[in-house]
């Protein structure tokens, strides 16, 4: 990692040194192999959340850190962590070596047995989750986890609704895309699901006509526990929040809303449920998002940065008093790969890496005093930019064609032609190098946790340049 030394980064990448061999492994151009990828994959790769005949993906020939590359020799720096995982970037040594022991001792074990990897992974995840979420209950990924929380959640409380927020997104499983708050929820939704949306806060749209973070941050508290009294109290058992939104926007709550939930959630006694799939390890620059705001949930779920995505992991922290409900009642669930070794040998080795290198206080440094700054700055410069927000290695920007009106640089949910801006900034980005993440008329600025200075300032050079084409977009 590079250390930080300026406060308003020059945006110019710093001059590279002559040019070498280059030791990456397949990373000299092999147009064949490519083709062969490619067809192979058109021939029989059925891919999530696309029209696939509508659809072109790139054959990546390898990774490494913060950049991947393609078999033509292209090598892009991710703005997108893959889906927001790799929060230790690719192929991590450390955890590759981890990978292979775990595998040379023992590959895979039924999950009711106890083992070094898993009894170790738990310990060093409650070791680093809020409160008393000590008990741990592994999932293949993030939305089974949620799956998991709510029904734990609607088994302690015996009651059968959640409340879940507009603006969120909580796994393609048939509960999690119930309480997902977005439109991929559209096609399966089933009013029979139990779930009932409100609105959470969010100033620059904000659905309660507010002028100030304090007005935003009361009026959703309020909304909340009127949605909560006319729904009521005692048929709810959980409300289910991102501690930050990801996808949705990364949407940092105002001061005092998380504790409003929680103070609500006591009130009548409903769990408090926070997903931290996207959020968490490092990713906001603490453990877990959680803990900028001094709140502890009832349970909280995780995947994605758990390991860096290396094997498929994700779980339930669980507090001890939901704990205690199962203490002697069976829980009702479970899966065949539940704390599966190899998964858990890379979290050990993740959370291994990211104390000893400091990818945490990384985060959160590049983030306050180069990412901030350097987003700000191209907001003021560029008309397509209508907010920045974030904290750590979490920021979004939100695109529009008018600042005055807010108006998006496309509409809600755009396909095709509409979509035609988004699509323009996309490949401009990428043009120069650069991935992008690009969800709706935003761009979302999430690179590994341990990016380097010098990795941040090319990639927003980058971005700097791929504005200009969104800039021709707006008036």
């Amino acid at each position: 990692m590079t250390p930080q030394t300026d406060l308003q980064p020059d945006l110019q990448p710093e001059p590279q040194p002559d040019a070498q061999p280059d030791p990456r492994p397949n990373a000299r151009p092999d147009e064949r192999a490519g083709a062969a990828v490619k067809a192979a994959d058109r021939a029989h790769v059925f891919h999530s959340w696309s029209a696939q005949e509508l659809i072109d993906p790139l054959a990546v020939a390898g990774a490494e850190g913060s950049y991947f590359w393609d078999y033509d020799g292209r090598r892009y720096l991710d703005f997108t962590s893959g889906l927001v995982f790799t929060n230790i970037g690719y192929q991590h040594p450390k955890v590759v070596a981890a990978i292979q022991e775990q595998a040379a001792r023992l590959t895979t074990f039924a999950p009711a047995f106890a083992l070094e990897a898993r009894s170790e992974a738990a310990r060093l995840i409650a070791e680093r989750t809020p409160g008393d979420l000590d008990k741990i209950f592994f999932t293949n990924a993030g939305a089974d986890a949620v799956e998991h929380a709510l029904r734990m959640a609607r088994l302690h409380t015996g009651r059968p609704k959640v409340l879940s927020a507009y603006r969120s997104y909580h796994g393609g499983t048939q509960t999690a895309i119930n309480v997902t708050g977005d439109p991929r929820r559209w096609a399966s939704d089933t009013g029979t699901a139990g779930v009932v949306h409100f609105w959470a806060p969010f100033l620059y749209r904000s659905r309660f006509y507010a002028e100030t973070e304090e007005q935003e941050c009361a009026r959703a508290l309020e909304h909340l526990e009127t949605t909560l009294v006319f729904e009521g109290p005692g048929t709810v058992a959980a409300i289910i929040l991102e501690t930050i939104p990801g996808t949705a926007g990364i949407m940092p709550p105002p001061a005092g809303y998380l504790a409003g939930v929680r103070e609500i959630c006591d009130k009548y006694g409903i769990v408090l449920v926070l997903d931290e799939v996207m959020a968490g390890f490092g990713r906001t620059g603490e453990w877990f998002a959680a803990d900028l705001y001094d709140v502890v949930p009832d349970l909280l779920t995780f995947a994605k940065g758990v390991n860096s995505g290396y094997v498929p992991l994700g779980g339930v922290a669980i507090s001890g008093e939901i704990a205690e409900t199962f203490a002697k009642r069976p829980y009702p669930g479970g899966l065949t790969y539940s704390g599966h070794p190899l998964a858990c040998a890379a979290a050990v080795a993740t959370l291994g890496v990211m104390a000893e290198e400091g990818v945490v206080e990384n985060a959160a440094r590049l983030g306050e005093h180069v990412v901030g700054p350097a987003l700000r700055e191209l907001a003021g410069r560029h008309p397509s930019v209508g907010e920045v927000r974030g904290v750590g290695m979490f920021w979004a920007l939100e695109l529009v064609r008018d600042r005055e009106t807010r108006e998006p640089l496309v509409p809600y949910n755009a396909t095709g032609e509409a979509n035609a801006p988004m699509a323009a900034f996309a490949a401009a980005a990428k043009a120069h190098g650069l991935w992008p993440f690009v969800n709706m008329n935003r761009t979302h600025v999430v690179p590994p946790c341990n990016v380097s200075e010098a990795e941040l300032k090319e990639g927003l050079a980058a971005l700097d340049a791929a504005l200009s084409v969104a800039d021709e977009h707006t008036g």
